[in-house]
């Protein structure tokens, strides 16, 4: 709770379901429980991400079930905290979750999908794209939030064992 309050739009960025004051605390009790109970499933996959230093808390990231396309497995969410951004903490993490993910299975397709405004975002998904051989899709998808449909880009990553 202290990390989304200390930058509560960037926290909203990411997890656009999130309400506002109060209501978010709930939410975020809410999403812990929900990523305890999955967690021996294969349908979600949740990591908390810690400063090696002195084990602070520095962000989440996680592949999800929220997905645009039949044929993909998981989406691509992350979020970092205001002071760790721009480290390279992110695009780290995603290395490491997508060579995991790539010794577990044959293929699996991965979605990543970015408000078209988010331009932090947009750069990340563009270098995750780069390394990891992704490409964006052309045109928008909707993404149904609060009762409202926002288009965000949808980026795609096939990650294939032996790549």
């Amino acid at each position: 709770m202290e990390s989304y309050l200390e930058d509560p739009e960037a926290a909203k960025a990411a997890l656009p379901w999130l309400k506002e004051g109060e209501k978010a605390r709930r939410q975020i009790a809410d999403l812990m429980i929900d990523l305890e109970i999955q967690r021996n499933g294969d349908s979600i996959h949740f990591w908390a991400i810690h400063s090696l230093a002195d084990n602070s808390f520095v962000g989440i990231i996680g592949l999800g079930d929220e997905l645009q396309l039949a044929a993909s497995a998981y989406n691509l969410g992350y979020w970092v905290r205001k002071n760790w951004r721009r480290k390279g903490i992110a695009q780290s993490c995603v290395d490491a979750i997508f060579t995991w993910q790539k010794e577990r299975t044959e293929q699996s397709l991965i979605e990543i999908t970015v408000h078209p405004h988010n331009e932090a975002g947009l750069a990340a998904c563009k270098s995750i794209c780069e390394k990891w051989k992704g490409l964006a899709i052309e045109g928008f998808v909707p993404i149904e939030i609060d009762e409202r449909t926002i288009p965000h880009v949808l980026h795609l990553v096939q990650l294939n064992r032996g790549d």
